[in-house]
C-alpha cells in the first residue's frame, strides 16, 4: 500500500504555486498560498526536520544580532 505524507504534498503543492508569476495571483489565490504555508509549518514544527529548521533559523538570527553589534 503506498501513503502519501501530508507534509510533503502540502510542499509540492507549495513548490508549484510559489513558482506562478505573481502578475497572474488573485487575492483570494495568495490567501490560499498563505494558508497553505501556514498548515505546512504546523505540520513540520514537531518533526526533527522542523526542529532542525528551527535551530537553524535561531543560529541564524543570532549570528546576525551578534555581527550588528
Amino acid at each position: 500500500m503506498l501513503t502519501i505524507n501530508v507534509a510533503v504534498l502540502l510542499a509540492v503543492v507549495v513548490f508549484f504555486r510559489l513558482r506562478r508569476r505573481t502578475e497572474s495571483r488573485s487575492r483570494f489565490d495568495e490567501k490560499m498560498t498563505v494558508v497553505i504555508v501556514l498548515a505546512l509549518g504546523i505540520l513540520l514544527a514537531p518533526t526533527p526536520v522542523g526542529q532542525g529548521v528551527l535551530t537553524f533559523l535561531g543560529q541564524l538570527t543570532s549570528s546576525v544580532t551578534q555581527a550588528s553589534r
